[in-house]
């Protein structure tokens, strides 16, 4: 990783030295801007970081370091408070571009630090004429990005979206029609987002956090006679597309949830341990968060690659390269969420040896599939109908890259297609879990929700608790937060059940060994089981094929919808919402009356999530061991 403008070597121009002009820094500058240039256009792909990095944060430290140094004589010489905002925002702009490569959300974190600086020193606010209206707009939207993907939802993110608004409306006259209907668009689209991404939804941190989750040192394991070759979750792809889904520039909020489920909470452990104000913005007695949020007991996160609308050739060649550069004992995640194509074949859940069938007559060398709309296979659509070849995805076109491990997550109508990859893999047997065919049309999810709160699918996996409510039709405006908490501590303990099930289980599959051994696939695996038992008792969905979700391989008989450990589990939790008539379970379901608070603190995880205070996901950060 570059070395950032705080740990860069203290010589070059800005040292203090005697023979410092302000002609250097200006030379400076544009050197710098011409190394910013470079790292802008470098491609996303590739586990080693370029050397661009290194040079332009080291081009960038010198400045930071002369105008903080020389401020009143490069003033005196030219220079304006607009410039010094631009650099402290291309270094935000740098750490986003490295967390981006290296999933490190301390770099984030810092990025938010230097952005945060320049709006709250109103570095922009005096340069009308010299910055234009467009490039303020710019720096507030990516500003509002990494706000978003750090849950500054309490103060920034709605000052953020205002300020866009406002700044907008204020510029009118000085935009085409065209460019100001494309910012206008920006701005729908993030109200869209924000409602979306409710405070509901924002209940509790989507990422892995020690607070909430358990610590991967107390999670049950297999026997040690059971053959485990420890693989883990290095590298991921997020792809999606639907029509007027609910997004903010390529980000989607599926895949913007998905993000943050497959991250660890940087302060989840410092917040155990040391509690702070999450509201006290004004930098007084408050510890250096900067430094906490690096915390060495974090396991790395995985790299991730976000595609939106790819086309099959760009998808491919990402896939190629991402798979050519897996560690030996990785795993690598891909999530596909996009509209599906059934064809004219008539293929249906029901239908899937049809699917197998067809594809076992593939053969690669012939053409005469593609033309032949009888034969047409089910496929992912990521882009425009009309070039049908280069934007949809066919389950076939993943088959030869599982000569690696892969673990498939595909929400869309025709996910029943992959099934197909099951038993037809190149080397190593491929982990799945497929969305339902079907959306429920329960009050919480009524119409296309996808183009009003993400999926239903993704949800579950993300967000377990929240999309249980929609399903119930509980929208989460009068839960408060302490029964919120209970609610989770109950869903924790119904989750760990099912794992201590899994982990004894001797028919369970390797592919699932595996993934057990991963905290963060192991807890989508164990939310996929509580959205499957859920939509197989919810009555609305009660035996309908369509509507529940699918994995391959097999999962034990043992954690089936229909097993009393899952009808148990999902008792417990409807029971607390006082939705236990809106499920269909079998009368001899009966489950333990326990305390929520008596239950996680009994878990191999919970004893020391009492009392624990919000964490930063609440907070702005307000303070930096930067000086501005």
């Amino acid at each position: 990783m570059a070395a950032s403008p705080q740990q860069q070597g203290q010589g070059g121009p800005g040292g203090g030295g005697g023979g410092w002009t302000p002609e250097q820094f200006w030379s400076l500058l544009d050197k710098a801007d011409r190394r910013f240039a470079r790292v802008r256009d470098l491609s996303p792909l590739g586990r080693q970081e370029p050397d661009a990095f290194a040079k332009a944060f080291r081009a960038y430290t010198q400045l930071w370091r002369m105008q903080q140094e020389h401020r009143h004589r490069l003033l005196e010489a030219g220079l304006r408070r607009w410039q010094v905002g631009e650099i402290a925002a291309r270094i935000a702009h740098l750490y986003y571009a490295q967390y981006q490569r290296t999933a490190d959300t301390a770099l984030l974190s810092e990025a938010f630090v230097f952005y945060h600086a320049v709006l709250d020193r109103a570095y922009f606010q005096d340069a009308d004429h010299h910055l234009s209206p467009a490039k303020h707009l710019r720096f507030l939207a990516r500003f509002l990005l990494v706000a978003l993907l750090l849950a500054r939802r309490s103060h920034t993110v709605p000052r953020l979206a205002s300020d866009i608004r406002t700044l907008l409306d204020d510029s009118k006259k000085s935009f085409q029609d065209a460019e100001y209907k494309e910012w206008k668009h920006v701005v729908q689209e993030i109200a869209r987002f924000l409602r979306a991404d409710s405070p509901f939804m924002n209940m509790r941190p989507l990422r892995y956090s020690y607070a909430f989750d358990p610590p991967p040192d107390t999670l049950r394991t297999v026997p040690p006679t059971v053959k485990k070759r420890g693989l883990v979750l290095s590298d991921t792809i997020l792809c999606s597309y639907y029509p007027n889904e609910v997004k903010f520039t390529d980000l989607s909020i599926d895949v913007f949830r998905m993000v943050q489920c497959l991250e660890w909470e940087p302060c989840g452990s410092f917040a155990l341990n040391n509690g702070y104000s999450a509201h006290d913005e004004s930098g007084q007695n408050q510890p250096n968060l900067l430094k906490d949020l690096r915390d060495a007991a974090l396991p790395p996160n995985p790299l991730k690659t976000i595609l939106y609308r790819p086309s099959m050739t760009h998808f491919l060649t990402v896939l190629a390269t991402k798979c050519e550069e897996l560690p030996s004992n990785g795993i690598m995640l891909i999530y596909l969420s996009a509209t599906g194509e059934m064809g004219t074949s008539g293929f249906c859940p029901d239908t899937g040896e049809k699917v197998l069938s067809n594809f076992n007559k593939f053969d690669i060398s012939s053409t005469s599939h593609i033309s032949s709309k009888e034969n047409k296979e089910p496929c992912l659509w990521l882009g425009c109908r009309e070039t049908e070849g280069s934007n949809c995805i066919y389950p076939g076109d993943l088959i030869p890259f599982t000569r690696r491990p892969l673990f498939l997550v595909i929400d869309s109508s025709t996910s029943y297609a992959f099934k197909s990859i099951h038993g037809t893999e190149r080397g190593e047997t491929a982990a799945m879990l497929l969305s339902p065919s079907s959306r429920s049309s329960a009050a919480g999810f009524s119409g296309d929700s996808t183009r009003n709160c993400g999926s239903q699918f993704t949800m579950f996996l993300t967000a377990p608790l929240q999309a249980f409510c929609f399903l119930i039709g509980n929208n989460g405006t009068d839960i408060d937060r302490d029964a919120y908490n209970k609610a989770e501590e109950l869903l924790l303990l119904s989750l760990n059940e099912w794992a201590t099930t899994l982990v004894a289980s001797s028919s369970l599959h390797p592919v699932w060994v595996e993934v057990l051994g991963d905290p963060l696939l192991r807890r989508l695996l164990l939310r996929f089981i509580f959205c499957r038992a859920t939509h197989s008792l919810f009555k609305p969905t009660n035996h309908k094929a369509e509507f529940l979700p699918t994995c391959m391989p097999p999962l034990p008989e043992s954690v089936d919808a229909e097993s009393m450990l899952s009808q148990s589990c999902v008792m417990r939790v409807a029971s607390f919402f006082g939705a236990v008539s809106q499920f269909s379970f079998a009368e001899v379901t009966t489950w333990p009356d326990v305390d929520p608070e008596e239950a996680v603190a009994t878990s191999s995880s919970g004893s020391a999530n009492k009392g624990v205070p919000e964490t930063a996901r609440d907070s702005d950060i307000s303070n930096s061991s930067s000086s501005f």
